[in-house]
């Protein structure tokens, strides 16, 4: 379980996209306290730490990772956000993320709003019943507030606090970005359905 709350950048080092499947992460901070088996978001993907050393680790990666997110299209010198995994006697500054990605996004349109970034993403329409306004998302492991909730899109506004600590601030129009939209909405949809189908029975 994550927050949403970018610890550091960190730069690729290693990108094996062949088994074994890899990817190995130039960092600092995260590695502070951290051991074999945890797990560290990077871009909002929950990942195993599975080999470490003074400046980076490493994390093993499976086909349906690979499917679902915008790991695979990274290139070596790539930044990505990195957060480790939450500590239950700490405090919580984003929302509860799990670092299981729903789908790829597509950045739409950005601009400059004051001091804010405005950014327009497009998601798949069957994850845009979850996006509501004020609601809480996941991009690239980012914990944001939804500005607008549209039939196949969001936009989202980046403090400038923010800017400087992420990577999503450097992305352009037309790149790919990491989904995960808040868990609760989909726990409510399943539980009805459920309810739904007993009632019919």
């Amino acid at each position: 379980m994550f927050s949403g709350i970018v610890e550091e950048t960190g730069r690729v080092l290693e990108l094996h996209l062949k088994e074994p499947l890899r990817l190995r992460v130039a960092c600092q901070r995260v590695l502070e306290g951290t051991q074999l088996g945890d797990s560290i978001a990077v871009n909002g993907v929950c990942l195993t730490v599975d080999a470490l050393d003074e400046g980076s680790f490493t994390v093993g990666l499976m086909p349906e990772t690979l499917r679902r997110t915008n790991l695979g299209g990274l290139q070596l010198g790539d930044e990505v956000n990195l957060e480790r995994s939450l500590r239950f006697d700490g405090r919580v500054g984003g929302h509860f993320v799990q670092g299981h990605v729903d789908a790829t996004g597509t950045i739409l349109d950005r601009c400059p709003d004051g001091g804010a970034l405005w950014l327009k993403i497009g998601l798949p329409r069957d994850l845009a019943r979850y996006v509501v306004p004020k609601g809480c998302i996941a991009v690239d492991g980012v914990s944001l507030t939804v500005v607008d909730a549209l039939k196949d899109a969001f936009t989202v506004s980046l403090v400038y606090h923010t800017q400087q600590k992420v990577t999503l601030a450097r992305k352009q129009v037309g790149e790919l970005v990491n989904l995960e939209v808040d868990m609760l909405g989909k726990y409510v949809e399943r539980l009805l359905q459920h309810q739904w189908s007993e009632a019919r029975a």
